[in-house]
């Protein structure tokens, strides 16, 4: 996979065939980001997986990106992929998403991708929307047709649907 635009545009970022994490598609990833627009502060990638969506948001302004995983394997590959960065602060935490939620600073931007069985949706969004700063966001990518409630916007790629909440 490689980043899509931004300063590190066409950096590739590693990744494993062997966990079970399911990377966002190039077009989605262009139409998040496009929808979010010029980023800066803080940005959270819960369930981050390879990275590459809290990667992209370095590329695209990010400042400080935090990373929360709780698969052993999933956290080396990203410490792997962070040590070829060297302009961003990146904290990787391994931890159940939940958990971190509970206890985190506010952030401007968040991104969740849970696994699409993932039962606790309604906990994480609430959460997730309780932990943006003020004119934050908080995006979800789930399976279409996925129950989520109080959502300000929702885009979908064939499968795959992003849900925004904006405060």
């Amino acid at each position: 996979m490689r980043i899509l635009a931004g300063r590190y545009k066409g950096r590739k970022i590693l990744t494993r065939s062997d966990t079970s994490y399911r990377p966002t598609q190039s077009r989605i990833r262009k139409s998040l980001f496009d929808i979010l627009g010029p980023l800066d502060g803080t940005f959270l990638d819960l369930y981050a997986g390879s990275g590459i969506i809290g990667f992209e948001a370095a590329s695209r302004g990010a400042e400080h990106v935090t990373f929360v995983e709780n698969d052993h394997l999933t956290i080396k590959l990203l410490k792997d992929n962070a040590a070829h960065f060297s302009d961003t602060k990146f904290l990787i935490i391994n931890k159940d998403v939940l958990s971190f939620l509970k206890n985190c600073d506010d952030c401007e931007t968040i991104f969740a991708d849970p696994p699409y069985k993932y039962t606790q949706l309604d906990e994480l969004v609430k959460l997730g929307c309780d932990k943006r700063t003020l004119n934050g966001t908080f995006v979800l990518e789930s399976r279409t047709g996925a129950e989520v409630h109080g959502v300000d916007d929702v885009r979908t790629y064939g499968d795959t649907q992003l849900h925004f909440w904006k405060s």
